[in-house]
């Protein structure tokens, strides 16, 4: 692990750059963009094949958010020349830079989810006690 003074330095960069990074970080780190990110990065999909892989997520709000991720430069719309017509996403190089920050972010999700619920339940606990 770094030490106090890299991490005294790389919090003072994160800081002095707020502006300019919050918006980015706005863009990629809501509800469902990294795991819309992750279904796309083996293979461009359809809309419902997206759907189906995404358990919870509404038409709309599945809709909304690729758009938004096209409008960022990380997916691109194609639609297909078929009867009906489709429509398939594909990752972009943009997206697919995402990759390795989304597989470290998920392997840590992995690593301390269990110490994550132990600690609400211990918050929880204390606060209901009276």
């Amino acid at each position: 692990m770094a030490d106090d003074t890299d991490l005294d330095a790389a919090s003072e960069c994160a800081l002095a750059n707020m502006a300019r990074v919050r918006p980015v970080l706005d863009k990629i780190a809501d509800k469902w963009t990294i795991l819309i990110l992750t279904v796309l990065c083996p293979r461009p999909s359809r809309f419902n094949a997206i759907k189906r892989r995404l358990d919870g997520i509404t038409h709309k709000a599945l809709a909304d958010a690729l758009k938004r991720l096209e409008r960022n430069g990380l997916v691109t719309r194609t639609v297909l020349p078929t009867a009906p017509i489709g429509v398939e996403y594909a990752i972009t190089p943009l997206g697919h830079s995402l990759r390795q920050p989304f597989e470290a972010l998920c392997a840590w999700a992995l690593t301390n989810g269990a110490a994550i619920e132990a600690a609400n339940h211990e918050h929880d606990c204390i606060k209901t006690k009276p």
